[in-house]
Order: structure tokens, then C-alpha cells, then sequence
């Protein structure tokens, strides 16, 4: 596995690649990597001859008060981690190698309506930076196919709209949620939590769970995300959204949409835990929202 730092070698590497007619796969992660990390690179590796990895803690898409400082950087254990996937690309650039002339001045990129609400409504311009590094990456690896985790649904949505609007000739796959035994969805910042928070925090993936299978059954959604949101408030976590959408994350319309999509975004101390799932109708009169 080759690991590059600059942007000259790495487009150097690729134009090899693609004058052999190789087809390249892209997965850009933050590091401090975990098994939902290398879900993606398994995924990459079995649609691509090359596999890019990326890693690079994106200062753009935290906001004031945010853990940038703190985001575990783990850069050789994630090297030995990569290479024993298949990775055959790592770029590691610096923030100066990304963002030459400064984050004040930096042109960003936003995806308008998707990037609002959910995540977007608490963590005002993350997906900014987001739809901004992405399309760099993007604009310098220019991969045939880029894989993204379904964990993070919001994020991934919002990078589905930025190809289609931007046309990106990029396919962009959706790589399901990887979870731990006990249902907690696979995340870098579940290190942040306490013992005591850590052996609680399954609860979550399990009332969301629950309030699936209640508005599966023909229950309403008001009273489903009313019994969810008081179930996990007693339980001791602290709620930051609670949200059912319907395809493409749009407002859920029980007239027309028999699937849809639950996502959910919880605090336990300091750490937030976000989650997802799909959900399939059988009632014809769900209402819309419960907030």
C-alpha cells in the first residue's frame, strides 16, 4: 500500500491507474478506524480494481465547541489496518495541503434543503464542510465509485444530491450500518464514553428498533416517537432529534410513501450517538411527524 501526503504523487499515482484502465474506488474516512470503516474498503475492494483510502480530520465540518482537538488520530494502527484489507492508495494530506489558503478564505460548498434539519439543524454548517471535502477529494482522486457508511444517512444523502446536482461521473454505494453484538452502531466516538455510559447505550439502537417495528405494525407516528422519545428520556439519555422521513429524507407523506426512514440523534454525557433505520409501511394512514 502506497501512503502519499502531497497532491502532485497522488494524481501522478492515479493517472497510472487510469491509463491502465483500472476502475477506482474511493472511501474518505477521519480515521481512528473500526470495523464499519473497513466495511467500506471490503465493499470498495469487491467494485474496484484500485481502492483509495483517505484520511484526514476535517476541521470544516466541526463547529465552536466541537471535539476537533480531541478526535483520536491513529494514524499506524489505521495504516496496518488498511493495508491488511486491500487498500492500495492512502492519502493523508495536512490541512495546509487541503486548504492552501486558509480556512477563513476557503471557497465551501453547500447542498441546500437535505443539509438542513436532522444533524444540520444542530450542527449549524457541518455539511458545509462536509459537501466541501468531499468534492475536493472527489475533484482529485476523481474515483469511478466512492463508498459511504449508512450509519451516517443525513451525510449520505447529501452527497448523493451533491453528485447529481454537480454531475460528478461518480457512483456513489451505500454500505449498511456495521454494529457491535449488542445493536450499538460501529462509531469513532463511542470511545468517548464512560463504562457505565457504553453498557447503556445499546438502548438506543434497541428503542429505535422498537418504534420501527410499532409504525411497521399500522402504528401512528405521533404516538410511536412519543412513546420512543419518552422511553429513551427515562432510560437517561438526552434527546436531540427524533425524526420520521420519507424516501430521499423528505418530509414523510402517508398518502404516497410506504417506506420511509427513522433516524435518531441522542446524548449520553457528553457524547451523541446518532442512529437509523429503514422502515416499511403496512398501514395506509400513518400521519406525518412527531417533533
Amino acid at each position: 500500500m502506497q501512503t502519499l501526503h502531497e497532491i502532485a504523487p497522488l494524481r501522478e499515482t492515479l493517472r497510472e491507474h487510469r491509463i491502465a484502465g483500472r476502475r477506482i474506488a474511493l472511501v474518505p474516512t477521519m480515521g481512528n478506524l473500526h470495523e464499519g470503516h473497513l466495511s467500506l474498503v471490503d465493499r470498495a475492494r469487491a467494485l474496484a480494481d484500485v481502492v483509495v483510502a483517505t484520511l484526514f480530520v476535517n476541521p470544516l465540518q466541526f463547529g465552536a465547541g466541537e471535539d476537533f482537538g480531541q478526535y483520536p488520530r491513529t494514524l499506524d494502527d489505521d495504516r496496518e489496518q488498511l493495508a491488511t484489507r486491500g487498500c492500495d492508495v492512502l492519502f493523508v494530506p495536512s490541512v495546509e495541503t487541503l486548504y492552501p489558503g486558509g480556512l477563513e478564505s476557503q471557497t465551501t460548498i453547500h447542498v441546500p434543503d437535505i443539509s438542513e434539519g436532522l444533524c444540520g439543524g444542530t450542527r449549524v454548517g457541518h455539511f458545509d464542510g462536509v459537501a466541501t471535502v468531499v468534492s475536493l477529494l472527489f475533484h482529485l482522486i476523481q474515483p469511478d465509485i466512492a463508498c459511504f457508511g449508512e450509519k451516517d444517512f443525513q451525510q449520505l444523502a447529501v452527497i448523493r444530491k451533491l453528485v447529481a446536482d454537480l454531475h460528478f461521473p461518480i457512483e456513489i454505494v451505500g454500505v449498511p450500518t456495521v454494529r457491535a453484538e449488542d445493536g450499538l452502531a460501529l462509531s469513532s466516538r463511542n470511545g468517548y464514553l464512560t463504562a457505565s455510559d457504553r453498557a447503556l447505550a445499546p438502548t438506543f439502537h434497541l428503542m429505535l428498533s422498537r418504534c420501527r417495528d410499532a409504525l411497521s405494525s399500522g402504528q401512528s407516528p405521533g404516538t410511536a416517537l412519543a412513546d420512543a422519545t419518552q422511553a429513551l428520556q427515562e432510560a437517561g439519555f438526552r434527546l436531540d432529534y427524533l425524526e420520521l422521513r420519507g424516501p430521499l429524507l423528505a418530509p414523510f407523506d402517508a398518502a404516497k410513501h410506504r417506506e420511509g426512514r427513522l433516524l435518531g440523534a441522542v446524548y449520553l454525557g457528553s457524547t451523541r450517538l446518532i442512529d437509523n433505520l429503514a422502515v416499511t409501511f403496512r398501514s395506509p394512514d400513518a400521519g406525518t411527524r412527531h417533533g
